[in-house]
């Protein structure tokens, strides 16, 4: 076992390393809609923007993965939470609370990372800063105020994260990379509500763990409020309005039809939310479904973006 202040410490634990998996799949979905449109229009995306927008969003999730993590150990949640591969934090505090200053520094140095490509963007695009600056400071609120605030507030808790990776990850994304006047149209905002609905899903169900240390240090979630059985029609409902945004667009034609790759993943959502109806208070019984949950989010946006870059 490492012991305190060797090299093979843990050092970047508090980042979370392998959720962060979880922006390149919702920025794509953005990506891959702006050189759609920008191909109708015989233009092709910068490279530059592109690096700068995947850039600035991961540096924004690995801060509110740091801070996160250190408000937790600092709460003494993670002294109660019992621990599972998708919730309850990393481990790497409570093993080795030396790590505690380095994982708040962490989390300010990727917010100030994520603040100044934000401002580099809006140098770079000032027309679109009137719908950029918005974004951004919604953005900055939801990475300091969610675990001190927000995760005391059940429907405000629910819906940030699917904000976050949703409309204003795509929205900006979508301002940045397609020109002026195009950014922004009822099919590119009906797309990010497929990673809104998704990702408040795979943070729902992780809550189910965590309820009663949740409720230990104050915080309020909406399986505290409603029960866990009682959240299953919210998952069942976000799950039909990821796919059913599809749907439509699909129907509408205001999307390719190589975009119905996304729907590969509906019948893996549908098992998902059969187990968890199933099993609700049944945490150990529910690991398979939380692990599905995680594949669906990653790979549903994926799909929808590869089908539109191959159209």
């Amino acid at each position: 076992m490492a012991t305190p202040h060797t090299p093979s410490l843990p050092w970047w634990g508090p980042a979370r390393l392998p959720f962060l998996a979880l922006t390149p799949a919702c920025v794509a979905l953005a990506v891959a809609w702006s050189h759609w449109r920008l191909a109708a229009l015989g233009q092709s995306l910068n490279g530059l923007d592109l690096a700068l927008v995947l850039c600035g969003a991961l540096a924004a999730h690995l801060s509110v993965n740091a801070l996160n993590e250190h408000h937790d150990f600092g709460s003494g949640l993670d002294a109660r939470t019992q621990r599972t591969p998708f919730s309850g934090g990393s481990g790497a505090l409570p093993e080795h609370p030396e790590l505690a200053p380095l994982a708040w520094r962490m989390g300010l140095a990727g917010l100030l990372v994520a603040c100044g490509l934000g401002l580099w963007l809006l140098a770079r695009h000032p027309a679109v800063w009137s719908f950029l600056v918005p974004l951004g400071l919604i953005g900055l609120l939801l990475v300091v105020a969610y675990t001190p605030w927000l995760t005391r507030h059940p429907f405000l808790c629910l819906m940030a994260p699917g904000v976050g990776f949703g409309p204003l990850m795509g929205l900006g994304t979508q301002l940045v990379l397609c020109p002026p006047g195009e950014g922004l149209n009822a099919t590119g905002v009906a797309l990010t509500l497929i990673p809104l609905g998704l990702v408040n899903n795979l943070l729902l169900l992780n809550q189910f763990p965590d309820v009663e240390a949740d409720r230990s240090v104050g915080r309020l979630t909406l399986p505290m409020r409603w029960g866990r059985s009682g959240c299953v029609p919210m998952l069942g409902a976000q799950y039909v309005l990821a796919y059913g945004v599809l749907l439509v667009l699909l129907a509408s034609r205001r999307v390719p039809a190589c975009a119905a790759l996304g729907l590969l993943t509906a019948p893996l959502a549908w098992q998902v939310w059969r187990s968890v109806r199933r099993h609700a208070d049944d945490i150990p019984a529910l690991l398979p479904a939380m692990g599905q949950n995680v594949v669906v989010s990653l790979i549903t946006p994926s799909l929808v973006a590869l089908g539109l870059w191959l159209a």
